[in-house]
């Protein structure tokens, strides 16, 4: 029975285990609604700054090309397993602060559902680092909340 809820579906990865239970999430959610499924995978320059920001050209270059392939190889996983499940994937990769590079991609691109993993973090940790999911649940358009 074809669920029509969901026409667009965002998953975002960072590449880790903990977030490959969210992948097949959305994936089966994907192929259950026949919706269309984005990988996003954002680079967050943020904490790479002063690596980035060097004179060398070159280490700038090697560091963005080395960012550039992560993210490739976790929406290419996406690719894999939505491709075992008969789903078709659209890789995305982006560029600054992941929360709102999420919800920025989410909004232009009519996007009804963004599955996300998050770390598990509590307590110190999670009120010093902050999470992305979190930061995402707080700065998208509570459409996203149903």
């Amino acid at each position: 029975m074809k669920n029509t809820v969901f026409r667009n579906i965002m998953v975002a990865t960072d590449g880790s285990e903990r977030v490959r239970k969210a992948i097949y999430t959305a994936v089966e959610v994907a192929k259950l609604s026949e919706a269309k499924l984005y990988a996003v995978h954002v680079i967050g320059l943020g904490s790479y700054d002063s690596l980035i920001q060097s004179r060398n050209k070159e280490w700038n270059e090697a560091i963005k090309d080395q960012l550039i392939a992560e993210g490739k190889n976790a929406t290419g996983y996406v690719e894999n397993v939505g491709r075992a499940a008969n789903v078709k994937v659209e890789s995305v990769i982006l560029e600054g602060n992941p929360a709102e590079e999420i919800v920025d991609f989410a909004e232009e691109n009519d996007i009804d559902l963004i599955v996300i993993g998050t770390q598990g973090r509590t307590g110190v940790h999670r009120f010093l680092i902050g999470s992305v999911a979190e930061n995402v649940i707080r700065q998208s358009n509570k459409k996203y909340l149903s």
